[in-house]
């Protein structure tokens, strides 16, 4: 079986910066959110259920999710997020199984934003925090995304604590530095993950 690491961190806290490291050291990368967007690609089984679900103000013009909206709709109303995970998380969690089990590297890493409120934590051998001050999250996540602090807010509010994903994570990396020191941290780890995967 292979040994997986579980990598997570708020939005804004650099945790495609740190999975782009892993893949450039040849560590196969499962990235939950890829995976989220491929089940709901115009034709899956997903993509059917929530066109019948929402309506045709759900799609764009060229048939894909209309994310904006649909993301405006499920944080507005809780009762239809719960419905919209129903419909994907055990999509999603088929698939990401089905990559962790074909990936030929020494480990491989499952980067999650949801990574202990999906569940996916059970996936994996250890887990690694990529963590943030929730202020410099917000200012990442504005500057990225072009997103209005509200919505921003509103997206930490769905996610665990900063406080509680710190309890939960096995290994934290401090992310308020520069790219260089994430990389020192993570070429740490990473060497100790390799002594970990041959352990089993």
């Amino acid at each position: 079986m292979m040994w997986v690491l579980g990598l997570t961190g708020g939005i804004g806290s650099g945790k495609s910066a740190a999975s782009d490291y892993f893949a450039k050291l040849g560590i196969v990368v499962v990235d939950a959110d890829i995976v989220a967007r491929e089940v709901v690609e115009p034709g899956q089984p997903a993509w059917q259920a929530i066109r019948e679900h929402f309506g045709p103000e759900v799609l764009q013009a060229d048939g894909s999710l209309n994310r904006a909206w649909l993301r405006q709709k499920v944080f507005a109303e809780p009762a239809e997020r719960q419905w919209l995970e129903q419909q994907t998380h055990p999509r999603i969690r088929a698939s990401i199984i089905r990559q962790l089990q074909q990936a030929q590297s020494p480990y491989a890493i499952l980067s999650s934003p949801l990574l202990f409120e999906s569940g996916q934590a059970q996936l994996t051998a250890r887990t690694l925090l990529i963590d943030v001050p929730e202020e410099v999250q917000l200012q990442r996540a504005s500057a990225r995304d072009g997103n209005d602090a509200e919505q921003i807010r509103r997206i930490m509010a769905a996610q665990l604590s900063r406080q509680e994903r710190r309890t939960r994570a096995d290994d934290l990396v401090d992310n308020s530095g520069s790219l260089e020191q994430l990389y020192a941290q993570l070429q740490g780890l990473h060497e100790r993950y390799l002594s970990l995967s041959v352990e089993g």
